[in-house]
């Protein structure tokens, strides 16, 4: 199930950023972004929503600096997802609404999303390096 997880999430990783930096290139939202950040989203909830069921099934919870990686990772990752939820049913709205200037301005807040969104993915790359 780690494998599934990893697999899930690095390509929640490639979905959003290609979003992300597609959008910003671009320097307008399009329909194609928004799928792919759904589609992120999807993938990123998928593999945390796994990643949960494997960590209630271990009862040893990790301690030292792979135990305060991990807690920042969780309390990051329920914000990124929530994040992530918001900026894509806002960018359905916008899209919806097409209204140019929100068109060309939406990739500002979508940078902000990954960015907010890279911290519980790398802090979860650094926890599973660390030993306890």
């Amino acid at each position: 199930m780690l494998a599934v997880s990893i697999i899930l999430i690095s390509s929640a990783l490639v979905f959003y950023t290609l979003g992300v930096w597609a959008e910003r290139r671009a320097g307008v939202l399009r329909p194609w972004h928004v799928a792919s950040f759904v589609l992120g989203l999807a993938f990123d909830a998928s593999g945390t929503w796994i990643m949960s069921v494997i960590a209630q099934s271990n009862p040893a919870a990790p301690t030292g600096v792979a135990g305060v990686l991990t807690s920042v990772m969780a309390v990051t990752g329920a914000l990124a997802l929530l994040l992530m939820l918001v900026h894509a049913v806002w960018a359905v709205v916008t899209l919806v609404r097409n209204r140019p200037n929100e068109l060309r301005r939406f990739h500002t807040w979508s940078l902000a999303v990954w960015l907010v969104w890279l911290v519980p993915y790398i802090m979860g790359m650094a926890s599973s390096m660390v030993k306890a």
